[in-house]
């Protein structure tokens, strides 16, 4: 069943007459939608830079290839500046434009910092990072570059590993990363060696120049992922001597350091005084010489991300969810009020600026348009001119077939405890009016995940568009816990998971139902990570869904907060660990409720998930299994939490789509289904 084709299963639930292939949506069609992002702009503002990402999946091969382009910023060719077989990634020109640099596989097999002469030349690599370069950035002069390199293992380690005796001791023995710094030369140097700056017990997570002799640091004590929930100092290093000075130490989190034109301000986020676990953070700058922090305006959501600054130092700018959009906005140095640059809608993404003119490059597309590259004009003060208006540069999906797409639009609701709740809601392709069709309830991760207005036939877990071909609506509601909706919204589900969020949910199904689109005897429900959580909550709860499909959910809450790779983040939403409060664990976890799913209950997971350990699914599963509830569980080998392959990534869809259509009953009271 589950091998059988889009068309196949179409025509066995009486859809309309099937289409040729390019003027349908199906999985390899929207492989198709290359992603784009990793944008750079020239110091002048001449160039732009970006990456394109596309799918290998011709025989044995299922992986990705990234390569760089560049446009001119005032619109003409795009050309493509790397092409070499091996992935080229994090753009970047030199302070002088001499140089574009980026990060590919050296000779060696690892990732190095590699320089293309912008004047004429060969590409060539710059760096010797043992264990690989990681976020590398030029010195404010041009001459040097530094970069982050995970400690490389010992001689003792390497024999170990050789003679099959290397034992690992968890939680021990850590690599830490860790700054080094290399000379530019405008050749290949082989006798040349990078110098490192930083050493110690702690691992570096952000960094930015403050001149070219010293460099501001963020930095945890070890490298491990639920550390940075719980450690995160800012410290500078002097390139003279190698001294390491801390800058500001304390109980809050500090992180994503970044410095003015002028060397001599850092702008970083914060959590204030104290760790924050569920997920906070403002913007606080200070001296680089020391001093006092000083907080700036809060942004609506207070999770903003830090891109740099403006050239003459007046705003720092930050990247934010707003609702459905991700917008860029401006945090006046001074203390005063936030500047909104970009208006919605549509999500706007790697934005850069450059250095020595007032030009901006971004992303952007919305549910119709996939990922272009434009360019904008900044005002005075770096705010965004009077009249926004960006030029397209690129358009690089002008070869890529369009199919009729399924129309999707913002749908806000009321949950019965008075919670406003906002959501997309994509219609099936070709919908008319006035007809129901069967919903798709499509939850996301985090809790603090949010739904935006991204293209909708991108390649995805959940392809969005090949659900509407195949005569779904798709609804995604971003219910509380959700990022965008200012911090209150984000911490409303704490000790509250499933609750209050299923309310949220139900209620915009019942909204798609109340507005004549969706049958409500035809519901479904999907998610991944927490939206797989409540895809098993929600099946403990309700008989109202006639199938599900849990991808990488977490069932039950003992278990996972001490096998999760961020158990911080869990036991901050509960309140503290199991063994203090264990009712709030079991009373949230669906496990603890199996004898009460009915609901024909799909089961994905990647069998090398460290998120949501494979053992959740498998937990669920085998419930379900011995309960005599129809289920299946699907393993993909190699998989962290989500596929990273392009053919599972393809797979996914379809398998859930052949689990859905297989338990759906084929006949009701009112004659034949009919998607």
């Amino acid at each position: 069943m589950i091998q059988r084709s889009l068309t196949v299963l179409a025509l066995a639930f009486g859809a309309a007459c099937v289409a040729a292939a390019e003027d349908r949506w199906t999985p390899e069609l929207s492989m198709e939608y290359h992603r784009v992002g990793g944008v750079a702009i020239s110091p002048d503002g001449a160039l732009v830079a970006f990456t394109r990402t596309e799918p290998l999946m011709e025989g044995e091969k299922s992986e990705y290839r990234t390569q760089i382009h560049v446009v001119p910023a005032g619109g003409g060719e795009t050309i493509a500046y790397t092409t070499a077989e091996k992935s080229a990634t994090s753009p970047a020109f030199s302070p002088d434009g001499r140089y574009l640099g980026f990060l590919r596989e050296g000779a060696e097999g690892k990732s190095q910092v590699w320089l293309l002469p912008l004047g004429g030349g060969e590409a060539f690599e710059l760096t010797r990072a043992e264990n690989g370069a990681g976020s590398f950035r030029f010195s404010p002069d041009g001459r040097s570059v530094g970069y982050v390199m995970r400690d490389p293992e010992t001689e003792e380690e390497e024999t170990r590993r050789k003679e099959k005796r290397d034992v690992e001791l968890v939680d021990q023995n850590f690599k830490y990363g860790h700054l080094y710094v290399a000379l530019v030369t405008d050749r290949p140097d082989p006798d040349g060696e990078d110098r490192r700056l930083t050493r110690g017990a702690f691992h570096v997570s952000g960094w930015d120049w403050s001149s070219s002799d010293r460099i501001v640091f963020s930095h945890q004590d070890d490298p491990r992922i639920n550390t940075n929930r719980r450690s995160g100092d800012l410290s500078v290093v002097h390139l003279g001597d190698g001294r390491v000075s801390l800058l500001h130490g304390g109980d809050g989190i500090e992180s994503s350091p970044r410095v003015s034109p002028d060397g001599a301000t850092v702008a970083f986020r914060s959590t204030g005084d104290q760790p924050e676990p569920v997920g906070l953070g403002d913007v606080y700058v200070m001296a680089v010489m020391g001093g006092e922090r000083v907080k700036l305006a809060e942004t609506k959501d207070r999770s903003p991300g830090i891109l740099g600054w403006s050239r003459d130092g007046s705003l720092i700018y930050v990247t934010e969810a707003d609702r459905t959009s991700r917008r860029l906005f401006g945090l006046p140095a001074d203390g005063g009020a936030l500047v909104e640059m970009t208006p919605g809608p549509g999500v706007y993404g790697a934005p850069a600026v450059a250095a020595a003119a007032d030009v901006m490059a971004f992303t952007h597309q919305d549910p119709d348009t996939p990922w272009e590259v434009f360019a904008a004009d900044l005002g005075s003060g770096g705010g965004m001119a009077a009249a926004f208006a960006p030029r397209q540069l690129t358009d690089l999906h002008a070869g890529v077939p369009r199919p009729e797409m399924g129309a999707t639009q913002v749908l806000q609701w009321t949950s019965p405890d008075g919670t406003p709740v906002e959501g997309l809601l994509t219609l099936p392709v070709g919908y008319q009016e006035g007809t129901r069709v069967p919903l798709v309830l499509n939850v996301h991760g985090g809790p603090a995940g949010v739904y935006s207005e991204t293209f909708t036939g991108a390649p995805s877990i959940y392809m969005l568009q090949v659900f509407a071909q195949e005569g779904f609506a798709i609804l995604r509601p971003n219910p509380r816990g959700s990022t965008g909706y200012g911090k209150e919204f984000r911490y409303a589900n704490v000790m509250d998971w499933g609750f209050g969020d299923m309310d949220d949910l139900m209620a915009g199904v019942d909204l798609v139902i109340e507005q004549g689109i969706a049958r409500a005897d035809r519901l479904y429900i999907m998610g991944w990570s927490y939206g797989g959580y409540m895809t098993s909550f929600a099946v403990t709860r309700t008989d109202r869904f006639v199938a599900a499909s849990m991808g990488a959910g977490l069932p039950n809450l003992i278990s996972m907060v001490t096998t999760t790779d961020i158990q911080d983040y869990l036991a901050g939403h509960m309140g503290g660990d199991f063994w203090e409060d264990y009712e709030v664990y079991e009373a949230h976890s669906a496990i603890y409720r199996i004898a009460e799913v009915t609901t024909p209950t799909q089961v994905i997971h990647g069998a090398q998930d460290l998120r949501v350990p494979f053992t959740q699914g498998q937990e669920f599963y085998r419930a379900l299994d011995r309960r005599g509830v129809p289920t299946e569980m699907v393993v993909y080998p190699r998989t962290p939490h989500g596929p990273r392959e392009p053919k599972f990534l393809m797979d996914v869809s379809e398998r859930i789509l052949s689990w859905f259509r297989t338990h759906t009953p084929e006949h009701t009271a009112d004659g034949p289904v009919e998607p």
